[in-house]
């Protein structure tokens, strides 16, 4: 599903025919599937409305008005037959059923980066709450919206929380001016606090493994450290510096080299699309030698939201592998082996890193940095694929899908879907 204005189209994954085409009141700002993919959720932040749309009943349709209340922020439950609205000043949380038509109400949300969190099964909900002054953490039963615990939580700005996705252990974690983890039981018992150092900028990003059985954890200071699901205590670190000097560390460096064909071989004219990938800068990968001075970016001090430290960490999905990357180094992912925790690959980009995700099946990571490539790493080695579009496109975020077979690159009108084959067994 895309959505263009007031728009919602929906296309067919493979053959990117359209499917359904449905109009809202107004601009779409947001919109979420629902669990089974049978409902699709919109929202106008605005005109503090959603609209949902079925695909079996095109013409069964539902609008939510949260009215004077306001909008700024809605999404699905796990069983993609309730909404849950965060109105203006996260005075509430509102949970509308499209089943019984029923609505419950939430109080005292916490305004942070990421205050509602479900497990993966879809059994429980933790709610980030603020009240006198001080942080609460309510987990929630989602069948029937009834309150199961309610604690306080031993934070001094609660910045986040996430499950573990087995569902047993809730991660808190305080603002960044506080290096502070905090690990909460389903029953709302404190299993551990982690704390690596104190005055100095804290947690950046984390991300549980698959298994449940690692939490990493990238922080300020241009590490990332290792818990383990036994004690909750470190294992490792994993350090980011601007020169590798191991020679068991492969560092991949793009380069571009100069297009393959001229146009007086051409016995026929090019058409446009085919011109546009003859003669638009290729790229390939080479192996550097040792040492390597990775491109290193020293923060602004005087600025927020310095560009420093972990940004971005995630599991691959067979839990053997853990993508990073250091602000600081914009350029580069590193890519560690967790069995052996060990860095085992750098990616040296010409351009800074915009996104990466792991494929959902397999160790193959997709990355892309602003430009008409798509890069693609698997310990069989990585590639660079010029996307054969007409035109300026600017890939800023990807996305696979659930079979890894393909995967939507966004730039920042356009959208193309990347088709991989799958190789006979």
């Amino acid at each position: 599903a895309s959505c263009v204005q007031y728009r919602l189209v929906v296309r067919d994954a493979n053959t990117l025919q359209i499917l359904q085409l449905y109009t809202c009141l107004d601009q779409i700002q947001y919109m979420e599937w629902s669990s089974d993919s049978l409902f699709i959720l919109c929202a106008m932040y605005k005109r503090g409305i959603v609209q949902v749309w079925s695909l079996e009943q095109p013409d069964w349709h539902c609008k939510i008005d949260e009215g004077s209340a306001g909008l700024v922020a809605s999404c699905w439950s796990p069983d993609g037959r309730h909404i849950l609205n965060t109105t203006e000043f996260h005075l509430r949380i509102t949970v509308w059923s499209l089943c019984t038509k029923s609505v419950s109400y939430i109080k005292y949300p916490k305004a942070c980066q990421q205050g509602i969190a479900f497990t993966k099964d879809g059994r429980y909900m933790a709610v980030a709450e603020r009240r006198d002054c001080k942080d609460f953490i309510s987990i929630f039963v989602c069948s029937d919206w009834q309150l199961l615990r309610h604690f306080d939580a031993e934070t001094q700005d609660l910045f986040g929380i996430e499950w573990a996705p087995n569902g047993c252990v809730l991660a808190a974690w305080d603002t960044c001016l506080e290096y502070k983890i905090l690990l909460y039981s389903l029953d709302g018992r404190l299993l551990s606090t982690y704390q690596a150092y104190e005055w100095s900028l804290g947690i950046k990003s984390i991300s549980w493994s698959p298994s449940s059985q690692f939490l990493a954890i990238g922080s300020y200071d241009e590490k990332v450290r290792i818990l383990n699901h036994v004690t909750w205590k470190k294992i490792t670190e994993f350090e980011h510096p601007a020169t590798i000097v191991n020679t068991r560390t492969i560092v991949y460096k793009e380069v571009e080299k100069s297009p393959s064909a001229e146009t007086e071989r051409l016995s026929f004219p090019p058409t446009r699309a085919l011109a546009s990938s003859l003669f638009s800068t290729q790229s390939k990968y080479d192996i550097s030698q040792m040492p390597v001075s990775l491109q290193y970016v020293k923060p602004v001090a005087d600025r927020a939201n310095p560009k420093m430290g972990i940004g971005m960490l995630a599991f691959s999905a067979d839990n053997c592998f853990l993508a990073t990357k250091n602000d600081n180094i914009p350029n580069a992912v590193w890519i560690w082996d967790i069995q052996k925790l060990k860095l085992v690959v750098v990616l040296e980009q010409l351009c800074a890193i915009q996104s990466f995700q792991w494929d959902p099946r397999q160790p193959r990571l997709a990355l892309c940095t602003g430009n008409s490539k798509v890069y693609l790493w698997s310990p069989a080695g990585c590639v660079s694929v010029q996307v054969p579009v007409e035109g300026d496109f600017q890939i800023v975020s990807l996305s696979w899908h659930s079979s890894g077979d393909s995967m939507v690159l966004r730039s920042k009108d356009n959208f193309c879907v990347c088709y991989l084959e799958r190789e006979e067994v």
